[in-house]
This record gives structure tokens, C-alpha cells and sequence, in this order.
């Protein structure tokens, strides 16, 4: 038994490492993933006879578990992603036969509309690094770096990680456009705002970033996503703002914006690097006004026959 559990362990050490040298997944990607598989073998506990071993009517209980638990779908889907994704490599890269979860059905994920910002909303938010800096900031140019990381989310859409990521050499400040390494390592060029720019300019003027990495932590190392996390629960507290933002929801807001504004959907997937356009078409719900526009100026009945 022990044997098993440590070969086990083993697999999934290189199943970690495969992910995050060959695929170049998120490091937040490989954590769920790590906690996933470390859920199932603690459900299984002493039944479990290691992963080569381990039969579709076993997930099929696992599942079944998760349900009558009542975990969120999005959790169950997580868990069973992890799952896939290391049979997968077991199939591919360990001689494993065959996947017994290739045929395992699982709950359809629940279609929640995103979450966004309004435009006033995010006009406030983006104001706020200049409007809170202080008189005499320890240092200088922690306002600038800020409304630079703020305006460049809401112009390019970016994820949490692949901004992170940004070096300097990956803005072009004369095509105003940024290389952006999104998920698998896919590369997209992606127009920058007039307004980002400016930031950017103004922010690499001040603290004086000429090479390496784009945005800096007060010590001037590659900024964490803790301390992007941090300065917008800061940033919230200052706001009107009545509910939590984060990088997804400001995402989330220049997709739809975008929408919004009469974009058409197959360019905001290549914007935000979605492989397929159907998860892109989440962001297709619009409000009751832009409706009623594209009613009044398509139906040939909608306007008043006497104007």
C-alpha cells in the first residue's frame, strides 16, 4: 500500500511539474489542481489503490459524494478538470491504456452572467491612485505604477497573470499595442488606449523602468498577483463602489463595454485570447437601453411616422 501511495504521490509530482514547465500553467492553475487530486485520494483514503488503478464507477461515487454535499458545480467541474487533465498526461505520457473519465458526465456548468463595472464606476476607480496618493508618498512613483496597472486591465482586458508577466520590451509605444502571453503560451497582440498609454509613459518616467519587468513592487521586484490583489481591496475601500472587484471583473467590464459600444463578438474573443467564441458569448447579455436602440434604429416600425 505504501508503494502505491508513493508512486501515486510521484506521478502527480511530475504531473505539477509538466504543467508548469510545458504547459506554462498559472500558478494558481497548478495549486487547484494539486488540491483536487489531493481531494480525491483523501475521499477514496484507504481504497484508494493508486491512480492506474482507479475505475469510472469510483468517480462516478466521488461525484455523486460531491453532489449530495451540495459543492457548487464550478467546484465539482474544477475538481474533475484537474482529473481529466492528469489522465491525460498519464495517457500521453505514461503508458496509461485508457482515461476512466473520459466517458464521466458531469453537471453543466451554471451560465452566471459576469459581474462588471459601469462606466462611472470605472472612471472612479481608475482616478483613484492620483487622487489618493498624499502629499509626500514614501515612494513616488507607487501612484503612477497603480493608475498604469489600473488603465492598462481596463484597456487590454488582460488577466491577473499575463500582466504580471509584462515586460517592457513587450509594449510597443509606437504601434500603442502589447504582446500578451495568455493560456498554453499563446501569443496575441492586443491595441492599447490612448489613456493607458499616457499612464504607462508617465509610470516608467517616474520610477524609471527601462528593461526587466514592466510593473514593480516597492523593492522593485516583478509585482506579485498578492500585492495587484491588495491595492485594489485598498482602492475598493475608497470607492462607492458596492460590491468586490478584482481583475477578472475589470475583464469582465472591457468585454462588455466593448459589446456595448457595438464591437462584434469575434473580435473582443481575439482581444481577451478566448480559443472558443462560445465563452466569449457570455458577454453578449446587454442592457435594456442598448436594446431598445438597436430596436429604434433597425425595426422599420419602431419610430414615429410623423417625425
Amino acid at each position: 500500500m505504501e508503494s502505491t501511495k508513493a508512486e501515486s504521490l510521484a506521478l502527480e509530482e511530475d504531473f505539477f511539474r509538466f504543467l508548469d514547465t510545458e504547459r506554462t500553467a498559472s500558478a494558481l492553475t497548478v495549486r487547484n489542481y494539486r488540491k483536487a487530486l489531493a481531494a480525491y485520494r483523501i475521499h477514496r483514503d484507504l481504497e484508494f489503490q493508486g491512480w492506474r488503478n482507479e475505475s469510472i464507477e469510483n468517480f462516478r461515487a466521488w461525484l455523486f459524494a460531491l453532489m449530495k454535499a451540495e459543492s457548487a458545480r464550478a467546484t465539482i467541474r474544477l475538481h474533475f478538470a484537474a482529473i481529466r487533465s492528469f489522465y491525460q498526461y498519464l495517457v500521453h505520457r505514461r503508458g496509461l491504456a485508457k482515461s476512466p473519465v473520459a466517458d464521466l458526465q458531469l453537471p453543466k456548468a451554471e451560465r452566471k452572467l459576469p459581474v462588471v463595472l459601469n462606466l462611472s464606476q470605472m472612471e472612479e476607480l481608475l482616478g483613484l491612485p492620483q487622487k489618493l496618493q498624499g502629499d509626500a508618498p514614501k515612494i513616488p512613483w507607487l501612484a503612477a505604477r497603480d493608475t498604469a496597472i489600473l488603465e492598462l486591465f481596463y484597456s487590454c482586458g488582460l488577466r491577473i497573470s499575463e500582466l504580471r508577466q509584462l515586460d517592457v520590451k513587450d509594449v510597443d509605444f509606437l504601434s500603442e499595442s502589447v504582446r500578451v502571453v495568455g493560456k498554453g503560451s499563446k501569443q496575441r497582440m492586443v491595441p492599447i488606449g490612448r489613456h493607458a498609454i499616457d499612464a504607462l509613459q508617465r509610470y516608467r518616467e517616474k520610477a524609471v523602468v527601462t528593461s526587466g519587468a514592466l510593473f514593480l513592487s516597492s523593492r522593485r521586484t516583478r509585482i506579485t498577483q498578492q500585492a495587484i490583489d491588495l491595492l485594489l481591496k485598498k482602492y475598493l475601500r475608497a470607492s462607492s463602489i458596492p460590491f468586490a472587484i478584482s481583475p477578472h471583473k475589470i475583464r469582465h467590464s472591457f468585454a462588455t463595454h466593448l459589446l456595448d459600444a457595438g464591437a462584434d463578438l469575434r473580435s473582443v474573443q481575439a482581444l481577451l485570447g478566448h480559443s472558443s467564441l462560445s465563452t466569449t458569448q457570455i458577454y453578449t447579455h446587454v442592457t435594456r437601453e442598448r436594446l431598445r436602440q438597436a430596436y429604434d434604429q433597425a425595426h422599420p416600425r419602431a419610430k414615429d411616422l410623423s417625425s
